[in-house]
């Protein structure tokens, strides 16, 4: 884990005054970010919100990510790597043809995660609004077929968790 990798990985966090908190169902992947944040030398905390839900926290002093800027080739992969972890997606629907795909609600966000890619040599489609009538606000865009396999090799190429 890098602070990159949190970076893309805070898309599926909040902000809160003094802390970030990153929050998901799966269990295993909290205790991932746990470990990796410790593991950098920095405190942080993991607990259930709430005794009926599943929903796990990890959370963090917003002062660890401070100064840290996306600027080597290693650190836009890590970046994506972390996205895709938080807002990115595979079709799980037999029925439909695979895709890979990033969204978000953050157009300026998913803008840099896809010119990323580009950056990195992973041909994304359009960043759209796949419906404006159900969320005029939601985006995504999906990594084209010719890069699939560059995908896995460079972004996937560790397995997280």
């Amino acid at each position: 884990m890098t602070k990159s990798y949190l970076l893309g990985a805070l898309h599926d966090g909040t902000v809160r005054k003094i802390t970030y908190r990153i929050g998901q169902k799966d269990r295993r992947y909290i205790e991932f970010l746990l470990k990796g944040i410790q593991n950098l030398g920095q405190k942080a905390w993991m607990y259930q919100e709430g005794k009926s839900r599943q929903l796990y926290v990890v959370e963090f002093s917003k002062n660890f990510l401070k100064d840290v800027k996306i600027t080597s080739f290693q650190d836009k992969i890590d970046y994506i790597r972390g996205y895709f972890d938080a807002d990115g997606g595979v079709s799980r629907n037999p029925k439909v043809r695979y895709y890979l795909y990033f969204a978000q609600k953050n157009f300026k966000d998913l803008k840099q995660v896809r010119d990323y890619l580009n950056e990195v040599g992973i041909k994304c489609g359009k960043l759209h609004n796949p419906s404006k009538k159900v969320d005029p606000n939601y985006w995504r865009f999906f990594i084209s077929v010719k890069s699939y396999q560059k995908f896995a090799k460079i972004i996937l190429q560790k397995v997280i968790f």
